[in-house]
C-alpha cells in the first residue's frame, strides 16, 4: 500500500512506543502512514539511540512507497532526533513537530545529576548546563519545525522548548505526557505537517478544547 506521506514518531525518556499509539492512530485517520519507533535502554547515552534512529530514517528514505518523511517527537525524542538528523538527513525529509522538547535541558534532570547522573547518562546529557549535550547538539537548519509545549509541564519549562532556529510555537493547557493523548495536539500536529504553520484560529480552538477536556477531567477526579 502506498504511503506517500509518512510520519516517524519517537518517544521520550522512561517511556515506550506504545504511548505513541493514540497520536499515531489519529494521524493515520488523516491519511498518514506511521512508524512509532522506540528504545528500551535508559542508561546509555541518547547518542546510541540517535545512531539507531538515523538508520531507521535511512530505511524509510529508501522505501519507494514513501514520498515524504515527517518526524514527530515527544520530550527526549526531540533531542534524539536532533542528533539523528545530524548523522543522516533523509532526502525525503518533510517537517518536524516536537512535543514538549527539552531543547535547552530539563530542570528536573539538572536537579537529578548528582544523584543519578553517574548511572543514567541521559540525566547528565539533558541538564540545563551550558556544556550539556543537549545544549551543544546542532538543531537542523532549513526545516519547517513546529513546537507544542505543555502549560502544566513538570519536567520541561516552556522557555526550554524553543529551539535556536526559526520555528512555530504553541502552548496547550495540558501536562507533559498529556500531549500524546490530546486530540487538540493531534489536530495541531496534522495541521503543521500539512501546511508548515499553526493556524491562529485552529490553535485558539485547540486551546479551548484542551481546557474544556482538562476541566471535565478535573471535575471527574474530584467527584
Amino acid at each position: 500500500m502506498s504511503q506517500p506521506e509518512h510520519v516517524a514518531l519517537i518517544h521520550g525518556y522512561l517511556a515506550n512506543k506504545f504511548l505513541l499509539a493514540p497520536l499515531a492512530r489519529r494521524l493515520r485517520r488523516r491519511g498518514y502512514g506511521t512508524t512509532p519507533w522506540g528504545y528500551w535502554n535508559i542508561q546509555c547515552s541518547l547518542l546510541v539511540h540517535a545512531d539507531r534512529f538515523s538508520r531507521e530514517l535511512e530505511r524509510l528514505d529508501a522505501d519507494p512507497t514513501i514520498d515524504t518523511i515527517h518526524v514527530v517527537t515527544h520530550s527526549m525524542g526531540g533531542i534524539v532526533t536532533r542528533a539523528a538528523l545530524d548523522r543522516y538527513r533523509p532526502r525525503k525529509l518533510g517537517r518536524l513537530v516536537m512535543l514538549a522538547p527539552p531543547n535547552h535541558g530539563s530542570f528536573v534532570a539538572t536537579q537529578a545529576v548528582n544523584t543519578f547522573g553517574r548511572f543514567l547518562r541521559p540525566v547528565t546529557e539533558l541538564s540545563t548546563a551550558a556544556d550539556s549535550l543537549v545544549n551543544l547538539l546542532p538543531t537542523p537548519q532549513g526545516l519547517d519545525i513546529g513546537v507544542i509545549a505543555a502549560q502544566y509541564d513538570a519536567l520541561v519549562s516552556e522557555e526550554s522548548t524553543h529551539p535556536d532556529v526559526p520555528h512555530a510555537h504553541v502552548t496547550l493547557p495540558t501536562w507533559h505526557t498529556g500531549l500524546l493523548f490530546s486530540r487538540a495536539a493531534a489536530t495541531l500536529v496534522a495541521a503543521f505537517l500539512a501546511s508548515g504553520t499553526f493556524d491562529v484560529r485552529q490553535s485558539a480552538s485547540a486551546i479551548r478544547q484542551t481546557r474544556t477536556t482538562e476541566t471535565v477531567r478535573s471535575k471527574s477526579d474530584t467527584a
